[in-house]
């Protein structure tokens, strides 16, 4: 039952996004994929195409190794394609309605190299950044005038984010990369972005049936308490594992009483910390690593400019 609930509101949602998505203005463009991408096999041979030529292809097992070593991928272009902004019907906030999705049609495309879209990237996330700590320090000063939310003060219901200046931020100290920007919006900040992207009507109703939807996802894992048994069982009789990510949450068997035929997973935090520990770790090794090149090709240049034992004394600073 909540399975069918859960798949007839997608199916509404989905439907409702089809009726909006095709008054969309970009979706009467036409695609021009193949105006920026183009293919390399005009030569090659497949099940639709006509036979090139009767050539009996080489078999991978005798290809000699030399020749796998000199094939490397590639890439020299970054291409973006820019989507209208539109009422998802397809995602499930956390809380309200007003879901964000896009267009089915790209409306522009814009091409870069590796380095431009780097730079690009990292102007955007550093705007991205700046806004987020002049709301930390509005979120601040507005604390500070009300003493923690415990006293009303007028004054804290008048500042807004233009009376935070840039020389009270402190982008320089902090590093882009260490930032998250996909963070989650309020519904008011989405209803916002909708209308600011012509979206001139909301369609309520879509709040009321993502509302079901989280609901229906509350109740999750079987009603066991300890013991399993597998004819009742609600993951036994669904085919599914029983799972627990903390103490009797979801399911409620024991690691001993449970008889469920696919199986029992249990959240084992140390396995995950582990893991992440492991990946830091292989990943500062790799940074490491790609910086001593760097360092090392720095030096052979400086030598070949300037021999000397100056490489060796800021290789060993």
């Amino acid at each position: 039952h909540q399975v069918s609930m859960e798949t007839v509101s997608a199916l509404g949602l989905k439907r409702r996004f089809e009726e909006v998505d095709s008054g969309s203005p970009c979706s009467t463009l036409k695609e021009s994929d193949d105006d920026v991408l183009s293919s390399d096999s005009v030569d090659s041979c497949d099940s639709l195409n006509a036979p090139c030529s009767s050539l009996t292809p080489t078999s991978i097992l005798r290809r000699q190794k030399s020749s796998l070593g000199h094939k490397r991928v590639r890439f020299d272009a970054v291409t973006v394609y820019y989507f209208s902004r539109r009422q998802g019907f397809t995602s499930v906030p956390s809380q309200g309605g007003s879901s964000l999705g896009m267009a089915r049609h790209h409306c522009a495309i814009r091409q870069y190299t590796l380095g431009e879209f780097a730079r690009e990237q990292e102007s955007s996330h550093r705007h991205v950044l700046r806004q987020h700590l002049r709301q930390e320090k509005l979120n601040a000063r507005k604390m500070k005038l009300t003493r923690n939310g415990t006293v009303h003060c007028a004054q804290a219901d008048l500042l807004t984010l233009d009376d935070v200046s840039d020389e009270d931020l402190d982008v320089e100290g902090v590093e882009v990369d260490d930032c998250f920007f996909l963070q989650p919006l309020p519904t008011k900040r989405r209803r916002a972005l909708l209308r600011a992207s012509g979206i001139a009507r909301i369609d309520a109703r879509e709040k009321m049936e993502l509302r079901a939807i989280r609901l229906s996802r509350e109740e999750c894992g079987c009603d066991c308490r300890f013991y399993c048994d597998p004819h009742q069982c609600g993951c036994s009789r669904a085919g599914i594992k029983c799972q627990v990510d903390r103490m009797s949450f979801p399911c409620g068997c024991s690691r001993d009483g449970c008889h469920n035929a696919a199986g029992r997973i249990e959240f084992n935090p140390v396995r995950v910390r582990t893991h992440f520990l492991h990946t830091i770790m292989k990943l500062d090794r790799e940074k490491r690593h790609v910086l001593g090149s760097k360092l090392g090709e720095e030096c052979i240049k400086e030598t070949e400019l300037n021999p000397g034992p100056s490489c060796a004394r800021s290789a060993l600073e």
